[in-house]
């Protein structure tokens, strides 16, 4: 099959891939069109059916697998397709590991260093919160590196939790030897811990989608749940410090407008507000990179409020 990632703008598009999402819309003119995701394990692409009533179009719902016929073209900057053609495809015309986007990082190396950086932290109650939750909670565990860390923005990949989670440690860890005012247990801890809600935001693939809780509540609030609930069943956890790491965790996106519902009060919390942001905003910005064969100026990218460029240094 040919996978998203090699398409470029002007190919024609022809495989079976999933449809992650489908809705129903309509144009300015007042036309229905329908808004289509399709994926496959390496990556997904927006999709315009302008004319369902093409006989042609044949009837298919989310998660169904289709044969696609359409168009490739460039709109602000990431491709999409026109489709032309659908058909809804039965089981055994199609391989489902071939639709699931997974981290190119190995996930169970990925693991064992995390599992490194817990055998590292000094302070003994905060040890013992992380192998409850990331060691001995084997649900916990398997649920962490099936895990996503967002629907599409970054890493949504089976596995992206577990690597954001790690690229975010690494990021704290090296804040602390840069800046010795920092308290490694602590900043570490958070790291960690900052979207373990993310296993219970969002469902596993191949919905990888908000689940009812998610909705609700959302990833920072879910997670201070779930690091309070094993707090309260370690004796004599001080509870300063589980106010600290509960604090890390709450004002992590650091402004009110992106969903923090406090902002950071402690430089440990500035520093993992930093930590996440750098890794997201790179992650997006590479993955932005990865899904296009254009270079020079790819147009308005509504995440970073700009213009953005590839470049290509010689």
């Amino acid at each position: 099959m040919k996978y998203i990632k090699d398409y470029k703008d002007g190919d024609r598009f022809f495989d079976i891939y999933l449809c992650k999402f489908k809705q129903s819309a309509v144009t300015k003119n007042g036309k229905p069109y329908e808004n289509v995701i399709l994926q496959d394990k390496t990556g997904t692409m927006d999709a315009k059916i302008w004319d369902p009533n093409n006989p042609g179009i044949c009837e298919f719902d989310a998660l169904d697998y289709v044969e696609v016929y359409g168009e490739v073209n460039s709109f602000q900057g990431a491709l999409q397709v026109n489709v032309k053609r659908v058909r809804k495809c039965q089981e055994g015309e199609y391989n489902p590991a071939d639709y699931l986007p997974v981290s190119s990082k190995n996930i169970e190396l990925m693991y064992t260093e995390l599992l490194e950086y817990i055998s590292s932290i000094k302070n003994k109650y905060l040890r013992t919160l992380l192998e409850e939750m990331l060691v001995k909670d084997e649900k916990l565990v398997t649920a962490f590196k099936k895990s996503s860390a967002a629907k599409s923005v970054h890493h949504g990949f089976v596995g992206g939790l577990l690597e954001h989670t790690l690229s975010v440690v690494k990021l704290c860890d090296y804040y602390c030897t840069a800046y010795p005012v920092l308290n490694r247990d602590l900043l570490l801890a958070a790291a960690m811990c900052h979207d373990i809600g993310k296993t219970r935001e969002l469902s596993l693939f191949p919905e990888n989608d908000y689940t009812d809780e998610g909705q609700f509540l959302g990833h920072i609030i879910i997670g201070t749940e779930m690091v309070g609930e094993v707090i309260r069943k370690i004796p004599n956890f001080p509870v300063a410090l589980a106010s600290q790491l509960k604090h890390c965790i709450l004002a992590h996106h650091g402004e009110y407008e992106y969903g923090s519902p406090k902002k950071p009060a402690i430089i440990e919390a500035v520093a993992l507000n930093f930590a996440d942001n750098t890794d997201a905003k790179i992650q997006t910005f590479t993955e932005l990179l990865q899904g296009t064969k254009e270079t020079g100026w790819l147009g308005f990218n509504r995440l970073f409020d700009s213009n953005v460029k590839a470049t290509k240094v010689d």
